[in-house]
Order: C-alpha cells, then structure tokens, then sequence
C-alpha cells in the first residue's frame, strides 16, 4: 500500500507511514465472546486458538518459586537465620524506581520478619550504578555480614570480590544480563536462572524482591510481614517497564485491584497527591501518576527519601515525605522542558540537514533527565539521539534512546573503541566519552544509523492493529477491553485506526496539546492529541489512529481517543504492485471495484460472515484475491 503523509504530533515528522494490518479470514476466534476489532488485535498478536486468549484473559496459577530459582532455597536459609537472630542486613539498591521499591519492599518485609534492615543506595551523581567498593568497605566498617543487591549486583565484579575478602555474603538479585562467569555470591537469584519459557523469566528487580520476600515470610510463617509488598511490586514493575505477561501480568491483575487501599502510608500518600481518588488503579495511573514521582527523586535528589516515604509508617510524615517528592517531579519536568527546548532550538537553528544519528552536548544539563529529553527527541523526530552532559576530567557522560528497530548497545559497541564505557540494551543505553572524541563518535553514530534510516525509512511508522468504528466504542467495548488489561510492555494497548472522521471541533490547550470533536456516521466522541505542533494544519476530514481511554474530570467520566497519528481522508486507495498500479474505490459499507492498470474493473462484497465474494471469476485467482483483501482493509470493510 502506498505510504501516505500525514499531519502529525511531531514537527519535522510529517512524513509519516501507515501500514495497515494484514488480512483475517472469517473468525478464526468466533467462540470467544470479545467484540471483534479485541479479536483482531489478539489475533495479529499472536493469539490464534481460543485456548490461548482464554489464558491471557485467565488468572494461571504460578508454580512454586523454588522449583525455578535454583538458588532460592540457599538464600532462605541465610535470610531466617539473620531474622532469627535480629541481624543486621544490608539492602543495597539503584536509585531508580525499580530499585527504590525494590529496597523499600525488602526493607518492610525484613523489618516484620525480625531482620535489622538498613538501605544503601549509590548517588546518581556521586557515586553512579550499582554497589561498589566503598559501600562494602562502610557497611562492614559498621558490623553488616550479610548483603542483598535489588535490581542491581552481577556486574560489580570489583564489589563483590571486596565483599568476599572481608567475609561479607552477598544474596544477589538482579534482572540485568549476567556475565560470561558466574557473580562470587552466596546466591544468586535472576531470571536467567529459570527454566525455559519460566513464567519467572520476565520479572524485574522488584520482582525479584517480592518473591524473595513471599517465599522468606512462607519458611518463617509470617504472611503479616509482606502485606505491603505486592503493593510495591506493582508500582516498581511498571515503573521499570518490564513485559507484563507471565508472572508480571498474573502478580499485576492481582495486586491492582487491591492497590487503592494499600496498608502502606507512603503508596496512599503518592495517590492523594496525585488525586486519584478512591478507586482501583490501572496500570495507566502507576505509568504516569505514581512513578514519575518516584523516578523523580532518583533523577535529581537522593533516593532515600524515597526508600523513607515508602517504609514510613506515620501517615503524616509519609505525606510530608510525598509531597518532598512531588515537588522534586515538578522540577524534574521543569528541567526537562528547559532542556527540550534547547535541544530542539540547536537543531532546528542549524542550516545543516537534520543528521541521521542526534547528539548534543551542554557541560550545564543534568545526568539526571537527560535520558528523557532524548526519548522526547526521538519522539519527534524519528531518530536515534544522544545528549551528552559535563563528567569530570575532561569526560561526558550520556543517555541514548532509539526508536523501534535501532539497536542502542549494539551501535555502542560498534563504537566501543571511542568510549570509555557503555551499556544498555535495543532501545536505550548510556556512554562516557572523552571530549576531543565527541566528533569522531558523532560520525561513527552517523554512519550506523544512516544505514539504518534507508532501510527504515524516516518519519513515523503507524501501524493500527485493527479498525474500530465510533459507533463501537461505547459501555460495552470498554468493559471488554478491560479484560485485557493490564496493559505496558509486552502488552501494550492496543492501538486502533478510523477512517472519514470529520473534526467538528477543536481547541488549543495549555502545553501545546490539542482537543478534538470527531463525528463519523452521526456519533461523537472526543479526542486528544498530545504535544501538537503549532504550525500543523489539519484536513477537515481524517483518518486516525488512537487508543482508547476514559477521561474524568469533575465527576464526569467520557470516553477518549487519545491520537498517535492523523492523515487526510480519501475516499479511495492506490495499491503499488510490479504490474503495475490498482485503483480501489469502496461503494457502500458492504463492496467495493478494483481497477487494473487496464482500467478493467472487478467488483466485489464482504458477506456477513467475513467473506469475500464475487460473481467475477477473476477474483479467485490468488494474486487478486490478496489485492481485494487487502483493500478490504485500507476501506475499513474489515476489522
């Protein structure tokens, strides 16, 4: 199908592509009770049988942790001892929200067990990833014998022999990828250690932590002692991102519904400040109300005050220490803007061509936000970027971000002899790089993602994973979307597309987002568009692709379109083939003509059932037959 430009949120990315989903025979899922477009998405997604989607929908049972982890039952021997005897523990974290949960949940539930728990956590700033030499050597300085890493630990080679030589046991546990010889730890318990296809295999630090704790407080007999725990678990998993299926998707669904009520002060706190009422909690409001005021602290304020707010158990000081944090998001967004807009007016100041790989550099911007502002810059431009801060000794220190397909480590370490160090993986990563080598690495960077961009292509890749009528999106469709919930990654919304909307309406708002009426076949509903650029123009009739949402706002709940992407409607389509080009026009809501490069034309109907027909011999011939199913598509005949 031939791309089509499109109006879009990203200035300098108005050539945008859509590639509309491949065809579905009939109903391969029709015992399944979910409205079709919901079939669909599940469909090109992978889930083909009704049996599959019946276990996505179905709360599966996990198996038990020790019969994954190897090590489990080596580290629980250790943990019962140290809360028998009230020893002193050290929690060792990360400083983003991953590890601040991850140490908070551990620091509760050890607490509760009889354990004398205490956090170390590194400075962003000072001290950098992970536990390192001079936290070992202080926390044996002051009596610690037993340390457990959370999301972080198996590459802290030098740590961890520091740890050994001074008769320090380390429990190790980590979801980053293990080195080529096993970490010096008493155990080590990591996804990598599970069986294959384990529904262990996708958790993430927190993740890790909770089942730790889960299997400590079932030795000691103690379920008390991790009442808070899921709580914790859910905010750190989708706040670190990890792929909501297996034991993710299963821990989620259960811990969500319970999340609003939470017997932890600090969890109640972040959701007062946030406003988000008595009510269960999606995955949505962790993503974007609970976390970034977590992740705020790590990013520009010591990751303490969060581990406090969370193991807080006065109400009072738990909202005082929420509203700390609060403040700290407000600078962090504060921060970023001011950035953003630097970054945007170095590159669209320069006459230049916009290079294929983005890096900037600034001695004054901070560690801590600079890898948001570089997701934000691929956002809008559809292109790696780089942006590169002050380190000390004529060092810079940087956040990548890439979009879909650009291998981030694997372009490091391509580059690896122009840096100091690097790591990451596909989609972001960071570097430190010498001042003077800042050219060549640009030009290296270059290089790999020019290659990469006449593969690619440049400008936004839409691509809807099922049509979906206004008409459709109503009580009924919502609450069977909410079956599929949660969503993130490994699971993302699913994304929808609409063809021949007309805007009836539509509305400035403060931050540069705009506010839409759509009306198609006599039904409105309202859309969003985040982030619009200012001088875009929009067609008064479009095509869209959206997820849908709820908006609630003073009592009143609507349902929303929130839109990834715009283009101008046409009432017909161009398929491109070697033999040349195929004009489709669609005459009603049932049928449609294709017409040959000869200008002969073949006239076609979708039954009720989903089938194609035609009293046309030529249509069944395999080459037209595709050529109609996928027009039947870009017409909106099919889901």
């Amino acid at each position: 199908m031939q791309p089509s430009n499109l109006f879009g949120m990203a200035a300098g990315a108005s050539d945008q592509q859509w590639r509309l989903p491949q065809p579905i025979e009939g109903d391969p899922l029709v015992s399944v009770q979910l409205p079709t477009p919901l079939k669909a998405v599940l469909f090109r997604r992978g889930l083909q049988i009704p049996e599959q989607v019946t276990r996505l929908l179905g709360d599966q049972p996990l198996p038990p942790a020790d019969q994954h982890f190897p090590e489990l039952e080596a580290a629980l021997t250790r943990l019962k001892q140290a809360c028998l005897n009230n020893e002193a523990v050290a929690i060792c974290g990360d400083y983003d929200a991953d590890g601040m949960t991850s140490t908070a949940l551990l620091m509760r539930a050890l607490e509760a067990m009889g354990a004398c728990p205490q956090a170390a956590i590194p400075s962003r700033m000072e001290d950098g990833y992970g536990l390192n030499t001079g936290m070992v050597e202080s926390l044996h300085a002051n009596g610690v014998r037993l340390l457990v890493t959370v999301d972080n630990g198996v590459a802290a080679h030098d740590a961890l022999a520091k740890a050994s030589e001074l008769g320090v046991e380390v429990i190790l546990t980590d979801h980053h990828t293990l080195p080529a010889s096993r970490p010096i730890a008493l155990a080590l318990i990591h996804p990598a250690t599970t069986p294959e296809n384990s529904p262990y295999g996708c958790l993430a630090g927190v993740g890790l932590a909770y089942v730790l704790a889960r299997a400590l407080a079932a030795e000691l007999k103690n379920p008390q002692s991790i009442t808070t725990a899921r709580d914790l678990f859910c905010i750190g998993t989708v706040a670190d991102m990890a792929p909501l299926t297996g034991a993710n998707r299963t821990l989620l669904r259960e811990g969500l519904t319970h999340l609003h009520r939470s017997s932890c002060p600090g969890v109640m706190a972040l959701q007062q400040l946030a406003g988000l009422g008595d009510r269960p909690l999606r995955a949505d409001d962790i993503g974007f109300q609970l976390a970034p005021r977590i992740n705020a602290v790590g990013r520009i304020g010591e990751p303490s005050l969060v581990v406090d707010l969370l193991t807080a158990d006065d109400p009072n000081r738990a909202f005082e220490l929420g509203r700390q944090c609060d403040a700290l998001n407000r600078q962090r967004r504060e921060l970023c803007d001011a950035i953003e807009a630097e970054a945007v007016a170095l590159l669209e100041s320069d006459p230049a061509p916009l290079p294929p790989f983005l890096l900037l550099a600034q001695g004054h911007w901070h560690h801590g936000v600079i890898g948001i502002v570089a997701a934000r810059l691929v956002e809008r431009y559809q292109r790696p970027a780089a942006l590169l801060a002050s380190d000390a000794d004529g060092l810079m220190r940087a956040s990548v971000r890439a979009p879909d397909g650009f291998a981030v480590d694997r372009a490091l370490q391509q580059c690896s002899d122009l840096l100091e160090r690097h790591g990451g993986h596909p989609a972001a990563g960071g570097f430190t790089v010498r001042v003077n080598a800042v050219t060549a690495l640009h030009q290296a960077l270059n290089a790999l993602a020019s290659d990469w961009l006449q593969v690619r292509g440049e400008g936004l890749l839409v691509e809807p994973e099922a049509l979906l009528q206004l008409d459709r999106i109503d009580h009924e469709f919502w609450d069977a979307l909410q079956k599929l919930e949660p969503f993130g990654a490994g699971h993302p919304k699913p994304l929808f597309w609409t063809r021949g909307c007309r805007i009836t309406d539509q509305q400035t708002l403060r931050g540069g987002h705009l506010r839409l009426k759509l009306e198609q076949n006599g039904v409105e509903r309202q859309a969003i568009v985040w982030r619009w650029p200012a001088n875009a123009v929009l067609s008064q009739t479009i095509d869209a692709a959206f997820t849908v949402t709820q908006n609630h706002w003073r009592g009143e709940t609507r349902f929303q379109l929130e839109i990834q992407a715009l283009r101008p409607h046409h009432e017909s389509m161009e398929l491109h083939r070697s033999r040349g080009s195929y004009r489709v026009q669609r005459i009603d809501d049932q049928s449609l003509r294709l017409i040959n490069p000869d200008g002969e034309a073949l006239v076609s109907r979708v039954s009720h059932e989903g089938v194609l027909e035609s009293d046309d011999t030529r249509a069944t011939h395999p080459y037209v037959a595709a050529l109609l199913q996928e027009a039947c598509v870009g017409l909106g005949l099919r889901p």
